[in-house]
């Protein structure tokens, strides 16, 4: 690039804009509130995978015990905010993911700060990792199946009656059928994943949608919309806690919690290490531990809080735990296996 003869002060500009240029942000947003204060002292930067309608009030609820506090709150993708954290460097104060195995990651690979939970959220042992991720939910992935198509007595209860029920009547759920695209989708991924080292089923069910031209989506939300409205007879691995919120609200579907197993997944919080406000990122992560206290904001929210007697109560639920071995399907070579797999079984029509 040759700049002779262009004025100095043209050149300053021309440079100062390519910089500003090549350091934006190219993650995606979905959506963003500030939730301002009444006499702002502070703002708190919170970078999340979960709806603005989930989180609402929570957040409210935070601002009534810490009334100085501004919340400035984006939506992403699961895998637009490991974007964002580990490949741009982007200044949040508090990072909330559903994709359990992106959060290890970030932590392991030195992108979390640590932090020691106060003594009044009695944290059970298994729902963190290393002082640096924290869990507050546990939320399974369920079936969800339309109305129009099923009944109460008629729907499958298992992988094995949900492939069987789909090969009986190819016609019936040509297209019309709904899952991740786990390309894209980084909590879509954590769940197949999951299932593929749950049960051999997860294939032979990938290989019947594939037939059967299965809808590819990025979010569970948009997946129980077009199964309730009755564009799809069903969707597999939605969020529980989305789809139980909106059968509240529209109706038009059931939520099964399959009895071979159900993958639960924690939804999770760790203070990164771009965090600028980090005094009252550790406020605020304490109070999304607290959440099992409070019934009245997971009434409102929607989002089970951590619950270690249900598991004990019902043995087909199988929370993912953390450790290495979440990191294991992000290897680059296991992921390109693990997707070429998918898309063998899945896209082969």
């Amino acid at each position: 690039m040759c700049f002779a003869g262009i004025p100095t002060r043209l050149i300053a500009a021309f440079v100062t804009f390519a910089i500003s240029a090549s350091a934006a942000l190219s993650f995606e947003i979905e959506d963003r509130r500030l939730y301002e204060a009444t006499a702002e002292r502070t703002r708190l930067n919170v970078i999340s995978t979960a709806d603005l309608d989930v989180f609402d009030p929570i957040i409210r609820a935070f601002q009534t015990s810490w009334p100085g506090v501004s919340v400035d709150y984006t939506v992403t993708g699961t895998s637009d905010l490991m974007i964002a954290l580990y490949d741009e460097g982007a200044a949040f104060d508090l990072a909330i993911s559903s994709a359990m195995d992106l959060q290890t990651k970030l932590a392991n690979d030195g992108f979390a700060q640590n932090h020691t939970p106060g003594t009044s959220t009695n944290l059970p042992a298994w729902a963190s990792w290393r002082d640096q991720l924290f869990a507050f939910t546990q939320e399974p992935a369920v079936l969800v199946v339309s109305d129009k198509f099923f009944g109460e007595d008629d729907a499958p209860q298992s992988r094995d009656e949900l492939i069987a029920i789909l090969r009986a009547d190819p016609d019936r759920f040509q297209g019309k059928i709904g899952t991740y695209d786990v390309r894209s989708s980084g909590f879509g991924y954590l769940m197949a994943t999951q299932d593929s080292r749950n049960s051999d089923a997860f294939w032979r069910l990938m290989e019947v949608m594939g037939r059967l031209d299965a809808e590819l989506y990025c979010c569970s939300s948009d997946m129980i919309r077009d199964v309730a409205s009755g564009k799809l007879a069903l969707a597999y691995n939605v969020l529980g806690s989305y789809a139980a919120a909106q059968l509240k609200s529209t109706g038009g579907f059931q939520i099964i919690e399959m009895s071979d197993y159900v993958n639960v997944m924690s939804r999770t919080v760790l203070i990164p290490q771009t965090a600028e406000n980090v005094e009252d990122a550790r406020i605020m992560l304490d109070f999304l531990l607290g959440l099992k206290a409070r019934k009245d904001l997971v009434d409102a929210s929607g989002l089970p809080a951590i619950d270690a007697a249900a598991l004990r109560a019902n043995p087909s639920l199988r929370p993912i735990r953390y450790g290495p071995g979440l990191l294991v399907f992000l290897d680059n070579l296991k992921r390109q296996s693990f997707l070429r797999n998918w898309e063998n079984s899945l896209l082969q029509n």
